[in-house]
């Protein structure tokens, strides 16, 4: 019946500055959010003051524009299939993105927003999917 139960919502993934890994929100807390870290489970609060940032909002820059962190992963598991991201090998890293996305832009997108990724990439590998929840197309208003 609740066939979404398996798909994963990037806009309820969240990056915490400072913090390692990734965290699923679970509610609004009076001054902040409360978290579940992806690969421990353990439950904590980050207040208003810390930088967090969903993962539905971040985009890298290619030669076209903007590519949405959504399309970078599945692009990623075109080229990986079911094994992870090299996230420590600069090298290998830089080939895996030449492959999976060969318009990005060097010089706004560099190795350590490679290797930021594909920690995301291999935690989501691990712990939820990449059956994302489509996004919904906002409604134009027709109000002036």
């Amino acid at each position: 019946m609740a066939e979404n139960t398996n798909k994963t919502d990037l806009a309820k993934i969240l990056s915490v500055s400072g913090q390692h890994g990734l965290f699923l929100y679970l509610a609004q807390a009076r001054n902040g959010a409360v978290v579940e870290a992806l690969d421990t489970k353990v439950r904590k609060s980050f207040d208003a003051k810390s930088r967090i940032t969903t993962l539905a909002d971040i985009s890298i820059y290619t030669s076209e524009g903007e590519m949405k962190l959504q399309d970078v992963f599945l692009k990623l598991k075109e080229v990986l299939g079911d094994k992870e991201a090299p996230a420590k090998d600069a090298a290998a890293l830089k080939k895996l993105f030449d492959k999976a996305v060969p318009n990005y832009d060097a010089e706004r997108f560099y190795a350590s927003h490679m290797k930021k990724i594909a920690d995301w990439y291999n935690e989501l590998l691990k712990y939820a999917s990449f059956d994302f929840v489509e996004e919904e197309e906002p409604k134009a208003e027709e109000e002036a």
